[in-house]
C-alpha cells in the first residue's frame, strides 16, 4: 500500500528584520499506513512549522507534500480543505473544544461537516468517548472536565472522521507526567485500532520511545533515529 503521506525536499524560510531564517531545509519523510512517528526536537526546531505543512494549514512551503496519493502543491483552497476534512485529523496542546457544546457535541460537529446524519454521528462520538473512559462524561461542557478529560474529547474528535493520518502537535504537553502518560496510552491505543497514520510532534524522549519510529529536525534537517 502506498504512503499515507510524503514529503520530499520541504523547505520554509522566514524573514524577520531583514534576515532569513531557514527553519526546513529540504525534509524528506514517508509514513506508511498504520505507522506512528515521533516528530522530536527542542522548542523552536520548526517541529509546529512542519506539522503546518503536512496539516496544509498555512502557504509558503518549497518542495512537495503527497498526502494520500494527492499531490498537494497545486491545489486550490476548496481541495485543500476537502483534503484535510476527509483525510486528516488533528490533536494540539491546548484542546481547542468549544466551550458552548458537550463532549459529545464536541465530537459529533466536524462528523456532520463531513456530511454524517447526526444519529450515525452520535453513535461514533459516544464509542470513541467511551473507549477514553469517558462514558459518564459525555454530556459535560469543557469547564467541568479537567484537562486530561478535556485533551480525551479533543482526540476523540480527531478521530471522529476516521482519518488516513493523525497530526499531533505537543498533544500531551500541558498535562502532569502521569496524566501525560495515560491520555498518550490510549491515543496511541485508539490510533493503532484504527489502522490510522500518526505524526507526533513533542520534546519529550521518554514518550517518543513508545512510537514506531522517531525522526528529528536538526538545523532543519530530518535525521532517523536509531532505535
Amino acid at each position: 500500500m502506498s504512503d499515507v503521506v510524503r514529503l520530499s525536499g520541504l523547505t520554509r524560510s522566514f524573514t524577520q528584520g531583514g534576515v532569513t531564517i531557514h527553519v526546513l531545509r529540504g525534509v524528506d519523510l514517508a509514513i506508511a499506513p498504520g505507522e506512528i512517528v515521533a516528530l522530536l526536537g527542542p522548542s523552536g526546531s520548526g517541529k509546529s512549522t512542519m506539522l503546518q505543512a503536512v496539516g496544509l494549514l498555512e502557504g509558503g512551503f518549497g518542495g512537495s507534500i503527497v498526502i494520500a496519493g494527492q499531490e498537494t502543491g497545486a491545489m486550490d483552497g476548496d481541495a485543500r480543505t476537502a483534503l484535510r476534512r476527509d483525510h486528516l485529523g488533528f490533536v494540539y496542546q491546548f484542546h481547542h473544544l468549544l466551550p458552548d457544546f458537550s463532549a459529545l457535541e464536541n465530537v459529533v460537529l466536524p462528523q456532520l461537516v463531513a456530511g454524517k446524519d447526526r444519529a450515525q454521528a452520535e453513535a461514533r462520538a459516544a464509542e470513541l468517548l467511551t473507549a477514553l473512559g469517558l462514558a459518564q462524561r459525555v454530556e459535560h461542557r469543557p469547564s467541568q472536565l479537567s484537562g486530561g478529560e478535556q485533551q480525551r474529547v479533543a482526540v476523540a474528535r480527531a478521530l471522529a472522521n476516521a482519518p488516513s493520518l493523525v497530526l499531533a502537535d505537543e498533544p500531551t504537553g500541558n498535562l502532569d507526567e502521569a496524566t501525560s502518560d495515560k491520555v498518550l496510552a490510549e491515543f496511541l491505543k485508539l490510533v493503532r485500532g484504527s489502522g490510522a497514520a500518526a505524526l507526533i510532534a513533542t520534546h519529550n524522549e521518554r514518550l517518543a520511545a513508545r512510537m514506531d519510529r522517531v525522526v528529528r529536525l536538526v538545523e532543519g534537517h530530518l535525521v532517523e533515529q536509531a532505535r
